[in-house]
């Protein structure tokens, strides 16, 4: 389902829902690590001032205060970067909130590469695979505003922990007005029959670009998106599998723990014969510092490098 190009910012949107949820009355807290700016969370700040919470540039206090605020009644949000969330308070996510079944929402902001030339102590390519290793806590990756703002209106009223991988980057609907999001559902983009291509996020957006391409060569690809990674229900992507029996997978972010480790997954408990090709950054690496665009190029994940691959596992 492809919709207008409108671009929207994941942040604004998150930020719209937060502060139209509160209006119906759900009762919420907003914390962040003097992040109000990578969070853009002025608009709600201004109409709710006493349900922010600054703790300063301190993580674990963050994750902590946040499992507090839950445990008193609150649906708790925080609002900061991806690598600082989920690095410096690892421990506190783990015990606090994945392990105490606490009622607070992670939203990981800038996720990926989206800090660019800041290089690898800012970029986030390992959070999914840090989340899937936790129990107790959702994962979403939306990739268009359209679904970000159904992903957010199930996380917030979900009780219990929920992890939100975001994108600083605007991006246009790859989906219309009437798609729905469904929790555990993969999300079909395109329909094919000589290759699967899946991928999470933003780079959904690369392998429908890819999709476009590979059929200018008469090449029809099923294009799946992963805006669920847990729960996930496989069939889809099952059947997909069995009827292309080739698979690229694309995310920005390591090739270990993310998407690829999870296809692979389904590939080895389900006996699927399929050979698969992961695109991300390579195991083991840090990314690359530089523009986001030439890192996506260099790692083989941008819409060219996608088609480029699917024709040479074709041939």
């Amino acid at each position: 389902m492809l919709g207008n190009s409108v671009a929207q910012d994941l942040r604004d949107v998150m930020v719209d829902s937060l502060t139209s949820l509160t209006r119906q009355g759900l009762n919420i807290a907003v914390l962040v690590s003097d992040s109000t700016s990578t969070a853009k969370i002025a608009p709600f700040k201004q109409e709710f001032p006493d349900r922010l919470i600054n703790v300063g540039i301190a993580e674990q206090s963050l994750i902590g205060t946040a499992a507090g605020m839950a445990l008193g009644g609150f649906v708790a949000v925080t609002a900061n970067a991806a690598p600082f969330l989920v690095h410096r308070a690892n421990e506190q996510v783990k015990n606090d909130v994945c392990y105490s079944n606490s009622n607070v929402k992670l939203m990981g902001l800038n996720a990926g590469v989206c800090y660019g030339p800041l290089a690898s102590t800012h970029h986030a390519i390992d959070d999914v695979s840090i989340m899937r290793g936790f129990g107790n806590i959702l994962i979403f990756t939306p990739s268009d505003g359209i679904e970000a703002r159904q992903v957010f209106a199930y996380a917030l009223n979900y009780v219990g922990p929920v992890y939100i991988r975001m994108d600083s980057a605007k991006l246009p609907n790859i989906h219309d007005e009437g798609y729905i999001f469904r929790p555990g559902q993969p999300d079909i983009l395109r329909l094919g029959n000589d290759i699967t291509i899946i991928a999470m996020g933003s780079t959904a957006h690369e392998a429908v670009a890819a999709g476009k391409l590979l059929q200018e060569d008469g090449i029809s690809a099923d294009i799946i998106s992963l805006p669920s990674i847990r729960p996930l229900e496989p069939s889809k992507i099952v059947e997909s599998l069995c009827k292309t029996s080739l698979a690229i997978t694309v995310e920005e972010h390591s090739q270990h723990g993310g998407i690829g480790s999870l296809v692979s997954e389904i590939i080895a408990e389900h006996g699927i014969q399929c050979r698969l090709k992961r695109l991300g950054f390579p195991e083991g690496k840090f990314a690359v510092s530089g523009p986001r665009d030439e890192m996506r190029k260099h790692i083989g994940i941008d819409a060219a490098s996608v088609a480029r691959t699917a024709k040479e596992m074709i041939k």
